[in-house]
């Protein structure tokens, strides 16, 4: 399964999750936050994987580029949750995000040990 389907696929279960606990109204706010976590993580990825050859040169900057990424999740969370209440609220919205994002960010660990084992 690829980064983007597990995303994909942790989104619609957190999704079903926050509709059988609370409802349609928290369900899109977990689906909406899955997305963007999905969406995000995968980006990262992408900056990191071209960054895998030796020497290495690239990697740290990459590295930082993806962690600004998921920095960026975090504050366009915080001020959906502040902002827009109504829309997203704070624990749905959260498990939606979190727990996108961190599965992501072990699923990414596993592929890039692997690349990297690859390439001797």
């Amino acid at each position: 399964m690829t980064h983007a389907l597990l995303g994909l696929a942790l989104t619609a279960g957190l999704t079903g999750f926050a509709f059988a606990v609370w409802g349609s109204g928290h369900a899109l706010a977990a689906m909406a936050a899955g997305v963007l976590a999905t969406g995000l993580e995968t980006g990262a990825l992408a900056l990191l994987t071209p960054a895998l050859v030796p020497p290495y040169t690239k990697l740290v900057a990459r590295w930082a580029l993806g962690l600004g990424l998921r920095l960026l999740g975090v504050a366009l969370v915080a001020v959906a949750v502040l902002r827009f209440r109504e829309q997203f609220p704070p624990l749905a919205t959260a498990i939606g995000f979190l727990g996108v994002l961190i599965p992501l960010l072990f699923d990414e660990v596993r592929i890039l040990l692997g690349r990297m084992r690859a390439q001797g």
